[in-house]
């Protein structure tokens, strides 16, 4: 059985103010392109995939994950971001 997926408030507020899907940010915390540890809280994992329908850019969501479930914390189409080689 998959853990599931839990929403803090900030990640709910976010995702409807940048109109972003929970079917992507699922599927990006469950099978991501690449993951990095968020440099300023090590507990967070940085999880990235890339959307079709955004153009193709990666969607960042931060979640932390224990035995239990992942709790996302935050997400945004993150411009910047470079698939690691």
């Amino acid at each position: 059985m998959a853990k599931p997926i839990r929403y803090t408030m900030h990640a709910d507020t976010v995702i409807l103010q940048r109109e972003l899907s929970k079917e992507w940010i699922e599927e990006t915390v469950r099978t991501p392109e690449w993951t990095e540890t968020d440099p300023g809280d090590l507990a967070v994992r940085r999880c990235f995939r890339a959307i079709p329908v955004r153009a193709g850019r990666y969607l960042r969501v931060a979640c932390v994950e224990d035995e239990g479930e992942f709790r996302v914390v935050s997400a945004f189409i993150d411009r910047d971001a470079r698939k690691p080689t």
